[in-house]
Formats: structure tokens, sequence, C-alpha cells
């Protein structure tokens, strides 16, 4: 049958490949190239130790000092924040652990996959140079806080078997002879990959597409309409289409009468000359910053903006993180050109939508994988596959209550 499939991220490109590998004629349609969007902005983590979703504190004196930049993990729009309520609301009481605990099994379930999945595409794609296997550093910088990470790490690795390795102050300095400043010392998570430029292991896996003979087209999924028993969108005829298109999905949906209730996150990042002589990537976890070292040079990548305003000029979040890299290393020189800014499609009940669209024969949900769409788009896309292919199981517990 044909499927287009609207949105080239890594979690509509997966989606493509996932039902090409299953004989559809697939087209890929958006209006920018392959990986251009929120899918090259981020930290290129593959995180197979992320086996529970990110939930809210559940106490409200840590929801307060979050508020007002605690750890620098959220910068909040006064203006723009009542808008949101109702969503964030609802995150909140999915985080209750009662809440809590029913989702995490189906996600851990999803986040077990990933690493393999990924490991198939970019072997077909022969993009191993883009990728490292080492994993990542979870920076402390006192002996409290690293106790207590050591401490939850432990609980992960007895409950779902996730590797680390404890690193005390003198193994990181000997590990990362550039750090500057002495930390009291990091977690080595070893099982998550990481990638050099994410955006170029989307169109990586993109080109895999094409190769393979599907289509990509430059088109507007706003154009998407009902065409007999089919659709029809940037003038191409499908008999079924999955609407993958990340933050902007609600839109789209909203016109065939959907609400999709989105907790909108941004990040930010901003890229510096060379890799300031970092081996591996860093989560300054009391700071809520990422260090990757990319391809293009070393990225500083935020916590979340909880806001529907424009992206700021100067973001608070990157200033503070920058401010603590250089206490840290010899940073170079920013990359030219504004920071760069992106949405993260977060839902409040923290899993995926992936689903039938419940009064539109053919249109199918992929998305709001909020800070897993990297790590998860292959996992989610083969069920995906499976589910338009008639396993309606594959997609249980996924649907999100959408109405």
């Amino acid at each position: 049958m044909d499927i287009a499939v609207l949105g080239a991220g890594m979690v509509g490109v997966s989606t493509a490949l996932a039902l090409q590998a299953r004989g559809h004629d697939c087209v890929l349609v958006d209006r920018s190239p392959p990986g251009a969007q929120t899918s090259y902005g981020n930290a290129g983590i593959i995180q197979a130790e992320a086996v529970e979703p990110y939930a809210l504190p559940v106490n409200p004196l840590p929801l307060l000092r979050m508020a007002f930049g605690w750890k620098n993990a959220v910068d909040l729009d006064w203006r723009t924040l009542p808008g949101q309520v109702p969503a964030l609301a609802a995150y909140w009481r999915a985080s209750l652990p009662r809440s809590f605990q029913k989702i995490i099994p189906l996600w851990h379930r999803l986040v077990s996959e990933a690493v393999l999945r990924h490991a198939a595409l970019i072997e077909a794609a022969g993009a191993d140079a883009l990728i490292r296997k080492d994993g990542y550093w979870q920076v402390h910088e006192t002996e409290a806080a690293l106790a207590a990470a050591i401490l939850d790490a432990e609980r992960r690795r007895q409950r779902y078997g996730i590797p680390f390795t404890p690193a005390d102050q003198a193994a990181l300095s000997r590990a990362e002879p550039a750090l500057r400043a002495r930390l009291a010392g990091a977690i080595h998570w070893t099982s998550p990959w990481t990638c050099r430029a994410p955006g170029d292991l989307v169109r990586a896996y993109a080109e895999l597409f094409a190769a393979q003979g599907g289509r990509i087209v430059v088109g507007d999924a706003a154009s998407l309409a009902r065409s007999g028993a089919g659709w029809r969108v940037a003038g191409e005829d499908a008999e079924h289409v999955v609407v993958a298109l990340g933050p902007w999905s609600p839109d789209l949906l909203k016109t065939f009468g959907y609400r999709v209730p989105m907790v909108r996150k941004r990040g930010y990042h901003r890229r510096y000359s060379g890799d300031a002589g970092l081996r591996r990537p860093m989560i300054l976890a009391d700071h809520s910053v990422v260090l990757s070292p990319m391809r293009e040079g070393l990225q500083i990548a935020t916590g979340a903006e909880l806001s529907a305003a424009a992206p700021r000029r100067d973001p608070r979040q990157l200033a503070r993180g920058e401010a603590v890299a250089r206490s840290l290393l010899d940073l170079g020189a920013p990359v030219a050109g504004p920071p760069w800014s992106g949405t993260r499609p977060c839902l409040p009940g923290m899993l995926p939508l992936v689903c039938p669209a419940r009064r539109h024969p053919g249109l199918w949900l992929h998305l709001g994988h909020g800070h897993q769409g990297f790590t998860l788009g292959p996992v989610t896309a083969e069920l995906l596959a499976r589910a338009i292919d008639g396993d309606a199981a594959a997609i249980t517990g996924l649907d999100g209550g959408i109405r």
C-alpha cells in the first residue's frame, strides 16, 4: 500500500524505513531536509540507561525551587505559562507514584530495544563513523550529590540490569585530563551510544531509505486532505498517512478535530570551536547542561524552557551553562550565529503517541517522544509498522487517550 510519512526527523525517517522494510511504498514529506530541525539539535545520546521517563517532582518544594531556577533545570516564560497549565497539571498527576509505576514497564521495554534498533540502521546506512559506543559521564560537584546518584544508579542496576561504573575525583581526572576543576566524581553510564552529528545520522538513515527506493518530497504537511477513500498531501496520493511532525503535530491534527495536549519544553544549544579536550559526552548534573564533543565542535545543550513564545536571543540557561563550562574546560569561541533552539514534544502521560486516529481511517499518529525521539524513533517506528499491517497489539498502551 502507498503510505505518506509527514516529518523527516528521526521519528519520521525511522517510520519510513520500518514501513519500507515491510514492503510498503512510502513517500517522506517535509518542508525541510531530513534531520534539519529538532533532530539536529539534540545532545545525540541513544539512551540505553534512561529506563524511567522524566517525571516532575511530586513534592511542591522541589517544584517551587525548579520554577525559580534550581540547578538550571527549568526556565519559565511567565507570560505564556498559563496556556501550559492544563498540560502541566496532567503531567504532574502522571508523575504521582501510583500512575508513574504503571508507565515505567512499557517505557522500559521501549528503551531496552533502542540500541539494537539503531545498530541495525547504523550498519545498513554505513554511519558507524558518527557513533561512539563508550557511554557518557554524569558528573557531580559534591560528595553528597555523587553518593545519592550512585545509590540511584545501583537501584537501576539491580532492578533493570543497567551497567555503570562509578568514578571518584581521581578517576574522573585521569579519564578527562582537560578538566581544570576538581569535581567530586561521576557515574560512567557504559551502555548508551552517542552520536557526533545527530542531524547527519538522520540524513544517513534518509539516504538509506532513498537508496532502497523510497521517495523524499519537499512539501507542506498542512496541505493534507481527504481524497476519496485515501489522502492527498504535497501533490502525493496515499492510502495511509503517518503524522510524525514532533512539536508541529498538534497544529495539523487540530484541523481534523483532534486535541493533543503537549508540554512544550524548549531547548537551546550552542557549539564552540574545538572539542575542549573532552573525551566523551558529559552531563553536568548540578547545572542541567550537556557537553557533547561533536564533529562541528563542543556543543552545550540546556535543560527545559517552558515557553510558547519566540526563542530567546540570549537564553539564560545557555549563558549559565557556558559559564560553568568555561570554569571546567578551555572552551573555544562560539560558532557564528545565534544559539539553536528547538521544542521537545512532551506529552503529559510521558509515553509517545503511536496509534490510529479514531475518526479518520488511514490516519496514524506517531509523535510525543519528549526528550527521547532520537533514542526511541526506530523502536516505536517498528511498532507502528506492525500495527499498520494489522497487529493492533503492538501498540497497546500507546494511544494516550487522544480525542
